[in-house]
């Protein structure tokens, strides 16, 4: 093989496995889409289903979805009010339970429900799927694993809401892949928590969460 053939090949070679290593990067983020606010003329109905026979998934980790909705419900205008939907097919804010396969931490889809603006939002459970480090410490930390499940109920239902990513660490709509400490980031909020039941009343929104979603919202 002449010199000059030798580095087309290599070249293409380096092209063939960019291309690769970005596929699999593509693969592995996928975000949220990004939503209108929703209609809250009315009450917002939301369903929250039940994940058994996923993975990762524990029983209890309905009651930490319905923390995320109260904690948004707290801070957000008077306007918002969630309410439990007559059933799923009523919902306009649905939580379902996904395999890691299917993506990291979590995932919102816009839905239509009788005309009205409403998301699908897919909440990951199993932290094993979340890399090494982050999997060992949930494993010996079972707050902390809580934590993990909490918070991102919490950033999606924030999608939920209208809500962007933000690129503000601090922020429950911070984006992770603008960088920074993941296990750092949920083991802040996990530094707050003395027990399970104080994630009821510890939301884990920054500031700028809170004015975001009055500004959106409208006033109290």
């Amino acid at each position: 093989m002449s010199r000059r053939a030798y580095q087309i090949a290599a070249v293409g070679t380096a092209l063939v496995l960019l291309i690769l290593a970005l596929h699999t990067v593509l693969a592995s983020v996928r975000e949220s889409t990004p939503l209108s606010t929703l209609d809250a003329r009315e009450p917002i109905p939301y369903f929250i289903a039940d994940g058994s026979g996923k993975a990762g998934y524990h029983p209890s980790d309905r009651e930490l979805a319905l923390w995320a909705l109260q904690a948004w419900q707290r801070i957000a205008p008077k306007n918002i009010r969630f309410t439990t939907a007559a059933s799923e097919a009523s919902a306009v804010v649905r939580v379902y339970w996904a395999e890691p396969s299917e993506g990291q931490f979590g995932e919102t889809q816009p839905l239509a429900v009788d005309g009205r603006l409403g998301a699908a939002v897919f909440i990951r459970p199993d932290v094993e799927s979340l890399g090494p480090d982050l999997a060992m410490r949930a494993r010996e930390d079972p707050l902390l694993r809580d934590s993990i499940v909490y918070l991102t109920c919490l950033h999606e239902l924030g999608h939920a809401l209208g809500l962007a990513h933000t690129d503000d660490f601090r922020d429950i709509m911070y984006f992770f892949g603008y960088g920074g400490d993941i296990v750092a980031y949920f083991g802040h909020y996990r530094a707050q928590l003395h027990s399970r039941a104080d994630i009821a009343t510890v939301s884990g929104l920054s500031d700028a969460d809170v004015s975001r979603i009055r500004m959106m919202y409208g006033k109290e």
